[in-house]
């Protein structure tokens, strides 16, 4: 399949009708993935995959995308623009059709696309259906076309509004609150982060951003012309690399394209990303799983016809080829089969077969013409695969420790009266001293504590044999009781509320930030499913004659301060730790649920909190020592 220009028909006769549009707005989770943020945020996508999908087929050469205000957005093109003529099933406008009935589109078998990311003709239909207003206005035939629309309905006729030597469609839509509450703001960051990954995917397409619900308008625009070559090299920005230079691909077959570009990393995460038809798919799917596996074969074959693996050798796994890899694998074929219409995974069985046979020919072939970069890549593989085997054998020993002594830690965990997971807490609290307080103060029907000594390890400059030779990481893998690594299990938590404990000062953020490493590196799914939380102990304590007030922040104390009489005496207590706190303070500030207040850590934001822990966390001192100049200035309390 050759990507390039197709001179083909694009005319009412190219759609082809499969439904009726009501079930949308019934169960809009079955096609845009959930009615919350991500949601309204898909509808913008959809549109804007039309564009690309016109950018693919070699017709549109620029998308502008505008937020008209935080509800309302527009997307234009300069593709072929939408048929306008009379469908010969419907009777009606292409345009109308295609946007006001669920399954029609020329994505289905018609000649107008060969590649496409939106194979459902759902995605315009759903934005429709989804929608309180939208407008289309096509420019098409040497005239401009439009129509308006209504939570799925159209509520004018198509109509010719002007002349034009233009082609392409200009999309206005506001999603409907009544489906996503009345809360709709778009956000920024998330739509330049979805268009700068498409101007990456689709080089020489260029994309323009205008924010004009700000004053002055925000302006952006992506051009690229290295492709994923481009992108890798942003995704590593900073990053210490073991090889300088990457590894890319991009092979045509029949069964499609297939474009792939690597590089290692000194770091311990691996980070793979996968798009089909430019479409991210975050669950992964087959055409990974057959990166995956070619990555694995190549490097084994390489290493054993080079001999950096003998005959009684243990053959490489994917876990110790793939550490500190970044890796995008993106591919085109003419059906693919998503696993639901959002797209997030892909099923098609040939697509692994496909991928894995150029990864293995390819890879290989520059593993043989890269000799010196080889040799630095399996060199990190051997030393990965000495680790995991080491942590093999940790791992077994913290197993082996958790059946004998059952999950008490003596002097260490105290554990609480309550079995049922769903209604545990586990307070993880730093020093003896604020373990002491926290276990006077806790209810022990259904809280527990933890106390760890000082600062644990920093997992993000180590390996896994080496952090689980820190007894205070042991500690918690014993009490959370998921165990770690491939031996992972969130189902086997043992407190479905993991509170992190720590002082309101440099110190304590310090090890709340080690402590919030740890989980997210080896404990992700913890996150995932919002069982962690960080506690907001008080700063300050007012006590204005009788009567007690806390203050978690210097704003809130200020506030307080303002609205006391000044003829009234005030004592003001800075807290410097928990252990300053005698247990009933603790109880009431920290502890109580009717009172508390807890902040889940979530994974919204993984790649940018990823970039974060590496900069603060990492091996390399520049970019820290930059990002600490950067906000310095915003410093204004600091505890010495």
């Amino acid at each position: 399949m050759k990507e390039k220009k197709l001179q083909t028909e694009y005319s009412a006769k190219e759609i082809q009708i499969l439904g009726g549009l009501e079930p949308i707005r019934k169960r809009p989770g079955m096609y845009i993935g959930s009615t919350g943020t991500e949601g309204f945020h898909h509808l913008l996508k959809e549109i804007v995959y039309n564009s690309i999908d016109e950018a693919l087929a070699g017709f549109c050469t620029e998308i502008k995308v505008t937020l008209l205000s935080k509800r309302k957005v527009k997307v234009e093109d300069n593709g072929r623009g939408i048929p306008v003529d009379i469908h010969p099933q419907t009777k009606k406008s292409a345009l109308e059709t295609v946007i006001t009935t669920i399954h029609a589109g020329a994505k289905f078998g018609g000649k107008a696309y060969v590649c496409s990311g939106g194979l459902h003709g759902v995605g315009i239909s759903a934005v429709c259906a989804l929608s309180q207003h939208m407008e289309v206005i096509v420019a098409r035939d040497g005239f401009l076309w439009k129509q308006e629309y209504s939570r799925g309905k159209a509520i004018t006729k198509v109509e010719k509004i002007g002349k034009t030597e233009k082609t392409g469609t200009t999309v206005i839509f506001e999603p409907d609150p009544e489906i996503f509450g009345k809360k709709i703001t778009f956000e920024r960051e998330k739509i330049l982060k979805f268009l700068r990954q498409q101007a990456f995917l689709t080089p020489k397409l260029k994309i323009y951003f205008v924010d004009k619900s700000q004053s002055p308008p925000f302006e952006y625009c992506f051009y690229f012309e290295g492709g994923i070559l481009s992108y890798l090299s942003f995704l590593t920005k900073g990053a210490k690399k073991i090889h300088q230079k990457p590894f890319y691909v991009k092979e045509e077959k029949e069964e499609g394209i297939v474009e792939i570009a690597l590089i290692y990393t000194q770091d311990y995460e691996s980070f793979e990303e996968g798009f089909v038809n430019n479409v991210l798919t975050p669950e992964g799917g087959t055409h990974l799983t057959g990166f995956r596996a070619g990555l694995t074969k190549a490097l084994n074959l390489y290493a054993r016809e080079k001999n950096f693996l003998k005959e009684k050798d243990e053959s490489f796994t994917g876990e110790d080829v793939r550490e500190g890899i970044n890796a995008i694998c993106s591919i085109k074929i003419k059906e693919p089969q998503f696993e639901g219409q959002t797209k997030a995974k892909l099923g098609n069985p040939e697509a692994k077969k496909l991928v894995e046979e150029v990864m293995v020919e390819k890879f290989k072939e520059w593993l043989e013409k890269n000799s010196q970069d080889a040799k630095l890549i399996l060199e990190k593989c051997i030393l990965t695969q000495k680790a995991r085997k080491a942590a093999k054998s940790a791992k077994e020993s913290i197993l082996k420790k958790a059946r004998i002594e059952g999950l008490s830690l003596p002097g260490k965990l105290a554990d609480c009266i309550e079995k049922d997971p769903a209604k545990r807490e586990l307070f993880i609290v730093e020093g003896e001293s604020a373990g002491g307080s926290t276990r006077q103060a806790r209810d022990r029907r259904f809280q527990a504590v933890l106390p760890i000594r000082g600062k644990i390890l920093n997992v993000e400059k180590t390996s896994l044999d080496k952090a689980l030779a820190s007894k205070e990481i042991r500690s918690i893998v014993i009490a959370l009781g998921t165990h770690i690594a491939e031996n992972f299990d969130v189902e086997k938590i043992r407190y479905k509320k993991i509170i992190l404990t720590c002082d309101a000062d440099v110190d304590g953020n310090h090890i709340r930030t080690l402590l919030l490493t740890l989980f997210y590196r080896y404990f992700r799914g913890v996150i995932e499913k919002g069982y962690l939380y960080l506690a907001q102990p008080p700063l300050y304590k007012i006590q204005i004659g009788k009567e007690i007030k806390y203050a978690f922040s210097e704003k809130e104390k200020n506030e307080i301060l303002k609205k006391i009489p000044k003829d009234k005496p005030v004592n003001i207590q800075r807290y410097k730790g928990l252990g300053e706190m005698n247990p009933e303070e603790l109880w009431e500030t920290t502890m109580n649920p009717e009172k508390r207040v807890l902040i889940r850590v979530t994974l919204e934001e993984a790649e940018e909190a990823e970039k974060i822990f590496d900069i603060l966390m990492g091996k390399d001192v520049l970019p820290r020592k930059q990002f600490i100049q950067t906000y310095a200035r915003e410093v204004k309390n600091l505890d010495v």
